[in-house]
């Protein structure tokens, strides 16, 4: 049995994998971090029966007894909370969106000197990560490429980490090509999006989007789009999730994208 903490348990996908989590006969959940919730128990707070699971309102609280540490909190916190457990011998997986390439490639090299392993994806529903594959194979025939990166109104962080880094996976392909480069272009410049490692990425945040991801190729008349959305419901990050925390075991330092998981 895999002993996990969960940090962000009580949020919108927290919520979701805390219940998979305890059902779950690969899993033992034996600690859960959630300010707001500090020093009751998660079982009670999400389900009103007791599961034995103490909350904790921080990470460095938490983590006695731990083998993965699954963080699905914020941005602001996560590579401090992941970055902690490394220290601390822990493997972790990386929910929260946000993060750069600088900041992997600091958690990468931490996880490799304590000899664990930790894997991060921009979304880890199953969909996106073979969405993601689709795309990364296509740019390796295709010369030319935008990313469209819709969420909702009131998500923060911009592109989301499915779209960085879906761009900067495309990047690493080989760059894009461009008949005019968004330098030279006539008018804003901001008009043509966001240079994300060389692939230009167009962040839409409006009502009525939850996550989607939109990789558009472009030949002479003809066009090829590749699409991965999603719901309401945090229900597609959970399997892919309890993959990682399964898998991530096995690794040492840092894995990115679900998709490496699944197809290698």
């Amino acid at each position: 049995m895999i002993k996990v903490c969960l940090s962000g348990a009580t949020g919108w996908t927290g919520q979701a994998l805390a219940l998979a989590l305890h059902e779950s006969s690969d899993f033992t959940l034996v600690s859960a971090v959630a300010r707001s919730t500090a020093g009751q128990d998660l079982g009670e707070v999400l389900t009103g029966s007791s599961w034995d699971v103490p909350i904790y309102g921080e990470v460095a609280q938490a983590l006695s007894g731990v083998d993965v540490l699954i963080d699905y909190t914020s941005h602001a916190v996560v590579k401090e909370h992941i970055l902690f457990g490394i220290d601390k011998g822990v493997h972790g997986i990386v929910g929260s969106s946000g993060l750069t390439a600088q900041d992997f490639a600091e958690i990468d090299s931490a996880a490799k000197s304590k000899n664990v392993g930790v894997v991060a994806a921009g979304n880890f529903a199953i969909t996106a990560a073979i969405a993601q594959a689709a795309a990364l194979m296509a740019a390796k025939y295709l010369p030319r490429w935008e990313v469209i990166d819709y969420a909702s109104a009131t998500k923060p962080d911009v592109p989301s980490g499915t779209a960085r880094e879906l761009a900067e996976r495309l990047s690493a392909v080989h760059r894009p090509e461009f008949d005019i480069a968004p330098k030279d272009i006539a008018g804003p410049q901001e008009a043509r999006g966001a240079d994300i490692d060389g692939t230009q990425v167009h962040s839409v945040r409006l009502p009525g989007f939850v996550v989607a991801t939109e990789t558009v190729f472009g030949l002479p008349d003809e066009r090829l789009t590749i699409k991965f959305d999603a719901g309401s419901s945090p229900d597609p990050y959970v399997s892919g999730t309890l993959i990682a925390a399964k898998e991530v075991v096995n690794r040492v330092g840092l894995v990115r994208g679900l998709d490496t998981l699944l197809l290698g």
